[in-house]
Parts: structure tokens; sequence; C-alpha cells
């Protein structure tokens, strides 16, 4: 890699900023998901969004049962090696935004919790169920 240092570093953060927001994606959403059922929002149904929000939860978990970390994660520490920092030092950004999605524990309980999310996504899917938008033939999401 031929990165100047802050160059590397800038993009780990903004890894990091990426790696934030599919956590919310996949947490918030299904919190909106259920919100939205209870509150008839037809949007919450769009079958894209639903399938892309489904199909990221199996990845994670199938990744906490493989033993591999996120991709995400991997990148980015290795481009905070390459910028010459410590994993994880502590830039504010990082410092707190990886406390928001990192927690110490043993590997069994992510193994747990993200199978344990992946199936409530999964019947979420079956009780809140997605639409495809009619009359265009493809998978797009309702208004």
């Amino acid at each position: 890699m031929h990165l100047p240092p802050a160059t590397a570093a800038l993009l780990a953060d903004a890894l990091l900023v990426l790696h934030v927001g599919v956590v919310a994606f996949v947490v918030f959403g299904t919190l909106l998901i259920v919100l939205g059922a209870w509150r008839r929002w037809r949007w919450v149904r769009g079958f894209r969004w639903r399938l892309t929000h489904l199909l990221l939860m199996a990845y994670i978990a199938l990744q906490a049962w493989l033993g591999a970390l996120c991709p995400l994660t991997v990148w980015e520490q290795d481009l905070r090696r390459h910028a010459g920092q410590a994993v994880y030092d502590e830039s504010f950004i990082e410092y707190w935004l990886a406390r928001l999605i990192f927690f110490e524990a043993p590997w069994w309980v992510f193994v747990a919790a993200y199978t344990a999310f992946a199936l409530l996504v999964l019947g979420l899917w079956g009780a809140v169920r997605p639409v495809r938008a009619k009359g265009s033939g493809s998978f797009t999401a309702i208004p």
C-alpha cells in the first residue's frame, strides 16, 4: 500500500464511520420495521431495503459462526497499522465511535447475539411482510 500515513489514518476513520452506519442500519432498521408495522408505515415493507437488511444481518451472523472478523474491521486495522497508529489508537473520532460498536466479551456471546438478532430480522420478514412494487416488475420500495 502506497498511501501517506495521514491519508491512511483518515481512511481508517472514514471506515469506522461507515461501520457505525452499517450497525445503525441493522439495529435501527429493525426497530423501524417494528414501529412502522405498528404505525402502518408502508415504506417499512419496501422489498429492496428489507432484503438488504435481511441479507446483511445473515452475513453478520454467518461471519460470527465462522469466527471471521468483519471485513470493515480488518481493513480499518490494516490502514491504522499503515498509518503508524496502534490498532484503535485513541483519536477523537475513533474513541467515541468505537465505543458505540465494539464491546469486550467472549466470542460465543457475539455468536449468540448475532444469531438471535438474525432470527429476529428473519421473523420480522414473516411478521411484517415486504411488498414488491406493483406494475414495474422490479423490487422497488413502496413510498
